[in-house]
């Protein structure tokens, strides 16, 4: 069993992404406190299954008493000032996991526009914060099972992106912990570069689809999460390379399958 750390992970959401990352982090030895919208009794079986380093708590504990925050919400929900209030983030580390889908989150002119990245207006929105985007393109099935040991010649990469160096780094090496290695993407500016309708995007991920299949076989294939092999970190800055600014701004729902 790994040796417990003195880092704490504060979760912030506990959907498709935190869900796999508390339990990665937990093998990694790490204390995990989970949270949502709808208050800890709602994760208390969820804490439980994972174990003693893991507690159910409230939003506002697991910003106050976590290390790295990793915040994985929709990405409308992060400008609700009721919710998250800014002010309660300032000087963490936080993971943002965010994409913007138009879709789900309306429209947000300045990202369609391409003046500003996702993460560089949710860094404006939580400006005391020490934002480093990571986890944001790969399907939680993949974080899940992807995952392997530091050294281990079938590891995958993640790209990681922010300002701050040193949160960076420190998010960097909680990648790494959790069962990915780190690519470094450079600022907020270049993070649209692991965005959705990118090379590095969910997609590279996955072997390639079975010929013959419809649109709607095609996606429930998807939701099956089968596993492409090795993305190693060579391969994420060569996708990373080739990304342009063509393509449009934001994701597009996927249709969910019973």
């Amino acid at each position: 069993m790994a040796t417990t750390k003195t880092t704490t992970i504060g979760l912030i959401g506990y959907g498709s992404i935190n869900s796999v990352l508390a339990r990665h982090a937990v093998a990694a030895g790490y204390r995990v406190l989970l949270s949502n919208s709808r208050g800890p009794a709602t994760l208390a079986d969820a804490a439980a299954a994972l174990g003693p380093l893991a507690t159910a708590v409230s939003v506002a504990d697991a910003i106050r008493n976590s290390d790295i925050v990793s915040l994985s919400i929709p990405f409308k929900a992060a400008f609700d000032d009721a919710a998250f209030p800014a002010d309660a983030f300032a000087g963490k580390i936080v993971v943002e996991t965010l994409n913007y889908y138009p879709e789900r989150d309306g429209r947000f002119p300045q990202l369609d526009a391409r003046e500003i990245t996702s993460s560089e207006l949710l860094q404006r929105r939580f400006k005391s914060a020490r934002l480093v985007k990571a986890f944001n393109n790969i399907y939680y099935k993949h974080l899940e099972n992807l995952a392997l040991p530091k050294g281990h010649p079938g590891r995958s990469a993640l790209p990681v992106a922010g300002d701050d160096a040193d949160a960076k780094a420190k998010v960097s090496a909680f990648v790494e912990d959790v069962g990915f290695d780190a690519v470094d993407v450079g600022s907020f500016a270049d993070s649209w570069r692991s965005e959705p309708n990118t090379p590095v995007y969910v997609w590279a991920y996955f072997p390639k689809p079975p010929e013959g299949l419809s649109e709607e076989e095609k996606a429930k294939w998807f939701f099956e999460g089968h596993g492409g092999g090795v993305l190693s970190a060579a391969d994420v800055k060569a996708l990373l390379a080739k990304a342009t600014k063509d393509s449009p701004v934001g994701g597009v729902m996927p249709k969910s399958f019973s």
